[in-house]
């Protein structure tokens, strides 16, 4: 039997360096906001809606300078983000666990597979009266919400990913002497990452989603999904505007900054990146 050392010589080398910054992402980011702007200005002076529907950027854009200058905003961000970060780590760590659990007991595996993709498509608004009557208006009704919406997404990655590893690779390792936890390691993880980072980002969209929407009716008085609401029940657009804008960025910001750059710097790695 070889040494662990030498089964990680199956292992994929590349002389490719990691993504490195490139100003034409900052571009294109920038060509694309200046023309939403463009266009919601365009609409507004049209006269499309009326005032009180659809407000200026320049409203908007007052909007935001109140709600940061008294503290409603980033408060929210925040306390959105912590619970984002929480309910999605207990995610990975649940789904990961039972995931694994699947690719190793076959029967097991094929039985939850059906009913983790049965409750995926399952509405996580659906689960915030169930979370209400379970827990009650607190931020752990909130978290259950966002872990239920996201943990079968990372069950089924997990266990897709994993048993969809080209065989020959599991058959040259073995061959090569790797079993038990030097085959998991050195050869099954790093042929699935790439796939469980495209399921950790489809994941984390679940969790934002649900996040939202439980944040709007378990009331906790902070959070995006409250001041949302806020803004609904008193008919302020401009409010509902900034909130939307809010969400949008983070969610664009945290693809971009975080998986997308986790995704390029694994692929060049792996000796994947000319394909992107």
């Amino acid at each position: 039997m070889q040494s662990e050392q030498e089964v990680t010589e199956l292992q994929p080398r590349t002389k490719s360096k990691g993504p490195s910054f490139d100003i034409s992402d900052v571009a294109n980011v920038a060509l694309f906001l200046a023309a939403f702007l463009g266009i919601w200005q365009l609409v507004y002076m049209i006269g499309v809606y009326p005032d009180a529907i659809l407000p200026s950027p320049a409203e908007a854009a007052g909007k935001i300078a109140a709600l940061v200058g008294n503290g409603v905003l980033p408060i929210g961000i925040g306390t959105s983000l912590l619970r984002l970060v929480i309910g999605f780590m207990l995610s990975i760590a649940l789904g990961g666990i039972v995931g694994l659990a699947m690719v190793k007991f076959r029967g097991f595996g094929k039985t939850m597979s059906s009913f983790a993709v049965g409750l995926l498509t399952f509405p996580s608004i659906a689960w915030v009266p169930f979370a209400i009557l379970l827990i009650g208006f607190s931020d752990f009704g909130i978290l259950f919400v966002v872990v239920m919406a996201s943990v079968f997404s990372v069950m089924i990655t997990t266990y897709s990913s994993l048993r969809n590893i080209p065989p020959i690779y599991v058959r040259a390792a073995k061959n090569m002497g790797a079993s038990g936890f030097s085959l998991f390691r050195h050869v099954m993880i790093p042929a699935a990452t790439p796939s469980l980072i495209i399921g950790m980002r489809q994941a984390w969209s679940f969790a934002w989603h649900a996040l939202i929407g439980a944040e709007m009716l378990i009331t906790t008085l902070a959070g995006l999904g409250y001041i949302l609401s806020v803004g609904r029940e008193f008919n302020d657009m401009p409010q509902i505007m900034v909130v939307m804008v809010s969400i949008f960025a983070i969610g664009m910001v945290f693809d971009r900054v975080i998986f997308l750059k986790l995704e390029e710097r694994v692929r060049a790695k792996w000796g994947l990146g000319q394909n992107r």
